[in-house]
């Protein structure tokens, strides 16, 4: 969970702008979006095996340039 204490003089819009950046850093919204849908476990290997057939081609563009 996370948790920021209002510091002395400090305005509210930096209070939530530092909240934002723990939360973004915890990887909770994340975690929540990637668990919303139940994904099974061959979807997610289908997934990961186009992810790095994406990213061997990017790879083999910049070595090229």
């Amino acid at each position: 969970m996370t948790v920021v204490n209002l510091r002395p003089n400090e305005s509210q819009d930096s209070l939530m702008k530092r909240f934002r950046k723990k939360v973004a850093k915890s990887g909770v919204l994340s975690t929540v979006r990637r668990k919303r849908w139940f994904v099974s476990k061959s979807e997610l290997r289908r997934i990961a095996k186009k992810k790095a057939t994406r990213r061997f081609k990017r790879r083999q563009t910049v070595e090229v340039e």
